[in-house]
Parts: C-alpha cells; sequence; structure tokens
C-alpha cells in the first residue's frame, strides 16, 4: 500500500481505490476498470478475466434484430487510455493481447464501397446500410499507439502493429507489421530465434 502511495500520489492512489471498487462490483474478473469508462451494450462482453484498462475505455456493442454481436476478450488482456472498440456482429481479442492508447477497432462500417451494392454519396452516412465482418486479434499481439484495425480483419498470434498504423489487411503470425496501409517488415524466424527483415 505504502508503495502504491509513493507511485501515484495521494489523490491517484484514491482514484485507484476508486476504480478498484467499481471492478470489483460491477466488472468482477476484471483486474482494473479505470474510470471514466463508457459501455453500451455490456452483455454482449465475454471473457475479460484479469482485464485491465486506462481511462476513457469506450466500448459500443450495436444491439440489432437479427444479430447478436460479442466481444470476446481474452485473458490477461490491457487496454490502455482512450481505447475505442465498435461492434455490430463480433470481435475477438486473444489472452495477454497489450492495446496502447488512443486505438481504435471496428467490425462495422456506414455504408458499402464494393461489391454489387454502392453507398451514394449523397446519402447521410449516420442512414447509409451498416457492413459488418468480424475481427479476430490473437494471442500475445501488441498493438502501438493511434493504430486503426479495419472490419474483417485477423492479426495472428504474436504479431506486432507499429504506432499509427490502419490494419485494412490480414496480418500473420509472429510478424511486424508498419503504415497506412499496415505491411508487414519483419517475420519471426523460430529457427534462429530471431526476427528477419523481409
Amino acid at each position: 500500500m505504502i508503495k502504491s502511495l509513493k507511485i501515484y500520489g495521494l489523490f491517484g492512489f484514491m482514484r485507484l481505490i476508486r476504480d478498484k471498487l467499481f471492478t470489483m462490483l460491477f466488472y468482477p474478473k476484471a483486474r482494473i476498470i479505470r474510470l471514466p469508462v463508457y459501455i453500451r451494450g455490456k452483455k454482449g462482453i465475454q471473457g475479460g478475466e484479469s482485464l485491465t484498462t486506462g481511462v476513457n475505455l469506450r466500448i459500443d456493442i450495436i444491439n440489432s434484430e437479427t444479430i447478436t454481436p460479442v466481444l470476446h476478450i481474452g485473458k490477461n488482456v490491457e487496454f490502455n487510455d482512450y481505447v475505442h472498440i465498435g461492434v455490430a456482429v463480433g470481435i475477438s481479442i486473444g489472452d495477454n493481447t497489450l492495446i496502447a492508447s488512443k486505438v481504435f477497432i471496428s467490425d462495422h462500417n456506414h455504408g458499402s464501397y464494393a461489391g454489387e451494392i454502392h453507398s451514394h454519396p449523397d446519402e447521410n452516412p449516420i442512414d447509409r446500410v451498416l457492413t459488418s465482418k468480424k475481427v479476430t486479434i490473437g494471442k500475445n499481439v501488441w498493438i502501438g499507439e493511434y493504430v486503426a484495425i479495419l472490419p474483417g480483419i485477423t492479426i495472428g498470434d504474436g504479431a506486432i502493429i507499429g504506432a499509427m498504423s490502419v490494419v485494412s489487411r490480414d496480418i500473420p503470425a509472429y510478424s511486424i507489421a508498419v503504415g497506412a496501409p499496415a505491411r508487414v517488415i519483419k517475420k519471426f524466424d523460430k529457427t534462429k530465434s530471431e526476427w528477419t527483415s523481409i
């Protein structure tokens, strides 16, 4: 307790106690949910054992008459400050994944811009048809600051996504991807036990 007081200071320590009490009351499986937090559609959250969050986590789980959307959070997942997750069909985040601050993950989009049906640009974006594709993030993934992960993406186990990347295509396991759009620049060579450039 004295160590925590030294680390956080008096007011920080008091906030920590408040947040821990809030977590125990409303999210007993989690380690700590730091306030403020905004969660719409709490019933759609599965898992979350030992979840740790920073401040201003925003989760929007959009219920519909035909689909029951699910946000599955694995064990020991950590979200830093200002993470925003939007779920219309399904997002799965694997065990031990670490997500930096200001990351945006969404499985849906306002409008259709490919395939047979196209939204018209004169149509109000909020009124456009909601299109959705599941997002899957593997275990032991590290996602850097300001990353955006778009609908339909799979990120494999052990992958690293560099800061400010836009993930618009699948990222294989044990690789490092950076950029907008994100592209793989390194892969982990298990035989040499080192990261090698592509």
